[in-house]
């Protein structure tokens, strides 16, 4: 049994045939997909398909729709997690974040309007007792600075996700502290990714969850270079049935079976998002914690 905590069923690439996409990977095992929103206007469609596929989702504004949000879209979030506040497919709030990696986002208005949606939407997720489902690109410390502000100002936020970690040892160390798990996917499949492959390796097994973010992160033999797409080679396409050999990659960088991997990463996920484990039953989580 395997749980994908980040893919984004309702992207474009899948309108064609989600539900063909979904039903492929549950007949792989995996149970259950959490599907982060990205900006207001998606947020009817992703529960939507969390409902229809049996899966989760949290809602949230991504840094990189940041410059077309506005305190609107703010309030419209607050008003959306309130109305849906009993949905026990509602697990996070998410996916929110800094992302200090795509040069428009980092001018300084930019990065200012980003903190203040981070800081915003931290304060929404503490208000309402759900954990925070992240974005880290380039910018682990300045999530981190924000954490602990809001833990030093009493609201902290109960925990959650960084999504498709690719920081420090002493990065990892710090969400951990902080009650987070780390979200590994597609991008530790590739050889050449030495630092991140070895933490996937030695982190403590409790810190680790497994992800997708279908369609995007492809693992290494779904990857196609620039090169070879300009000579006529399709990018293969990402999905959420990629997920249990993404796990059995990172299962072999460990040592572990398959089935340990799985075991030991459906409780993680369920400890990070408690109304997952909820969702999906307190027999079913001991089952994978045997």
């Amino acid at each position: 049994m395997w749980i994908d905590t980040h893919c984004h069923l309702d992207a474009p690439e899948f309108a064609a045939d989600v539900a063909r996409v979904r039903a492929e990977a549950r007949a792989r095992g995996v149970v259950c997909c959490v599907l982060p929103a990205v900006q207001v206007r998606d947020f009817v469609a992703v529960r939507a398909l969390a409902h229809d596929g049996g899966d989760a989702y949290a809602l949230g504004i991504h840094p990189l729709y940041v410059p077309q949000a506005d305190d609107g879209d703010l309030a419209r979030l607050e008003e959306a997690l309130a109305r849906w506040h009993d949905d026990p497919r509602l697990v996070a709030v998410g996916e929110i974040g800094l992302d200090f990696f795509v040069p428009a986002l980092c001018t300084d208005a930019m990065r200012e309007r980003q903190q203040r949606f981070y800081r915003a939407q931290l304060r929404l997720a503490q208000r309402h007792g759900l954990p925070v489902i992240l974005h880290v690109r380039r910018s682990a410390d300045a999530l981190l600075a924000g954490l602990r502000a809001q833990a030093a100002a009493g609201r902290s936020v109960p925990g959650g996700i960084a999504h498709a970690f690719s920081g420090s040892r002493q990065q990892a160390q710090a969400f951990l502290d902080l009650g987070f798990r780390l979200g590994f996917g597609g991008a530790a499949t590739f050889e050449t990714a030495r630092r991140l492959r070895a933490l996937a390796a030695e982190l403590p097994l409790s810190a680790l969850v497994l992800e997708t973010d279908a369609p995007d992160i492809p693992p290494q033999w779904l990857y196609v270079t620039a090169a070879e797409r300009a000579a006529g080679h399709p990018q293969g396409r990402n999905t959420p049935a990629e997920l249990p050999r993404i796990g059995a990659e990172i299962a072999g960088l460990r040592g572990l079976t398959d089935e340990a991997l799985a075991r030991a990463t459906w409780v993680n996920a369920c400890a990070a998002l408690p109304r997952l484990g909820a969702l999906l039953g307190p027999v079913t989580v001991e089952e994978a914690a045997a």
